[in-house]
């Protein structure tokens, strides 16, 4: 009996050390879960675990003596509590990261348009106008609207060709055809075409057709003549795209015009990071315009995969990954680390921010003024795309840093709609990991390729606009930067 009675003492105690057992191993089986936590950071998490639990025993395990039972229920519940809370943390940082990562298709919209006077009001309406489009330019995406809009009316719309934008608004405009058919993504074009800057608001949408484009990147071999710049590397290289959109929609916009193109060429091994800017005019030949040399910021209209395609053919590098955001969650990012120090070349003002020449700490709206102006300075756009780098390097810096693992979890949370990426999970898992392993500091450097101003007709378009013609030189100094950082060790 005396033996059956210590046992029964012995059952609370028990109890709350299995509680606390419990609480421990869901924190470590979410640890352990999202593959980025280090083997020896589990270890010490385990052990601190198993004492956890060995204090929680001792201080329960003789209900007679109250005052030690109380501190054991109140040390088991701060624990629980302290395991559950950052196990669902890390959980919800886990699927938010699944999600940004996990392949998405590309969206192209494709619009059926009136004038904004127009009696029609729907495709039906309509049935016996007559539609202008577009004869080259973006036509596989018209012709499957114009498949799709047909298979749901039941019945096929008039239409007749022409050459270009400009052809296409004059038609509408002096009633040639009742209609267009157009990519959205055009409509910011028409604001870089004298005399065609207000015709997006003289037009109205009958309806729109959303067409879906597979994640996979096409492989594309940069020029023989062109020498690879990865090519002294392996493994520990990675090339990543950046693109940037001008948007503030709730949501990571379709495809559309990349305003920010910038290439992060990461030397895992050496812990060195190149950031290479190409300007958003950049005047070269997209990977689907057959040579035909068009603006680089317009090759975002036909899928982030010829912007990387483009770019592989420039500077004759293999980009396998790309991050796409869009500035409301740029804004959102920067406000969940909570802020970042940006370095600025130059005291300048942008709406109702001042920035000073040097160190600058900033928040998400004052960091998207900062990226976005241009007018402030000689260089312009050259100037503006330093700046974004700038605010790259501060991101990464602040990311790499232990201030993160107050934030990540928000940050991924508030940000998952407005970003998107290639880079699988198991990468991005290891990377982390290797971080974490070996608390490296990065080295990053920076380098915007360089042009000339002049009036060109590039080949989304059919009249002449700017553009800038690369300069040679600063292209082929591109090359060499990135071939460094791929060798460096």
């Amino acid at each position: 009996m005396p033996r059956l009675h210590r046992s029964g003492k012995l059952i609370p105690g028990i109890l709350l050390t299995v509680l606390t057992l419990l609480g421990a191993a869901f924190l470590l089986f979410s640890l352990y879960s999202t593959e980025m936590i280090p083997v020896l950071y589990l270890a010490l998490a385990s052990g601190g675990a198993l004492l956890g639990a060995v204090l929680t025993f001792l201080l329960t395990r003789r209900p007679e003596r109250k005052v030690r039972l109380i501190l054991g229920i109140i040390w088991t519940a701060l624990f629980l509590a302290a395991s559950l809370g950052a196990g669902f943390v890390v959980q919800r940082a886990h699927t938010a990261v699944r999600a940004v990562t996990e392949p998405k298709a590309e969206v192209s919209n494709v619009s059926f348009y009136v004038k904004t006077g127009d009696e029609a009001w729907s495709l039906s309406d309509a049935s016996s106008y007559t539609f202008g489009i577009l004869k080259v330019q973006d036509r596989e995406g018209t012709d499957a609207a114009l498949a799709q809009a047909a298979g749901q009316q039941g019945f096929a719309l008039t239409t007749a060709e022409f050459d270009g934008m400009t052809q296409l608004a004059d038609a509408l405009r002096s009633g040639a055809v009742d209609g267009i058919v157009l990519n959205q993504a055009y409509l910011g074009l028409y604001e870089e075409l004298d005399g065609y800057a207000d015709f997006p608001s003289e037009i109205r949408a009958l309806a729109t057709e959303s067409l879906s484009y597979p994640a996979e990147k096409a492989e594309v071999t940069p020029s023989p003549e062109e020498p690879a710049a990865e090519a002294a590397s392996d493994s520990e290289v990675i090339n990543l795209y950046i693109s940037g959109s001008d948007t503030r929609e709730d949501t990571l916009p379709g495809r559309t015009r990349s305003d920010v193109n910038i290439i992060a060429s990461i030397n895992t091994t050496a812990h060195k990071i190149l950031l290479l800017s190409t300007p958003r005019d950049y005047y070269v030949p997209l990977s689907i315009s057959g040579g035909v040399p068009d603006k680089l910021t317009h090759a975002g209209i036909y899928g982030v995969d010829v912007s990387m395609d483009t770019l592989e053919m420039l500077y004759g590098i293999h980009i396998p990954y790309y991050f796409r955001v869009n500035f409301t969650g740029f804004v959102d990012i920067i406000n969940a680390l909570g802020g970042i120090d940006v370095q600025s070349d130059y005291e300048f003002t942008a709406g109702e921010y001042h920035f000073q020449q040097g160190s600058n700490t900033l928040d998400g709206e004052a960091a998207l003024a900062f990226c976005r102006e241009r007018y402030s300075f000689a260089e312009g756009d050259r100037q503006r795309g330093k700046n974004q780098m700038a605010v790259i390097r501060a991101v990464i810096q602040k990311a790499a840093s232990p201030a993160i693992l107050t934030g990540y979890a928000d940050i991924l949370d508030s940000v998952q709609d407005y970003m998107q990426t290639n880079v699988p999970y198991t990468l991005l898992a290891e990377l982390v990991r290797e971080q974490l392993e070996s608390g490296a500091s990065w080295e990053i450097s920076t380098y915007s390729v360089d042009g000339t101003g002049d009036t060109q007709i590039p080949y989304s378009m059919s009249s002449s606009v700017y553009v800038m013609v690369p300069d040679t030189a600063t292209v082929e100094h591109a090359k060499e930067l990135l071939a460094q950082t791929a060798a460096a060790s």
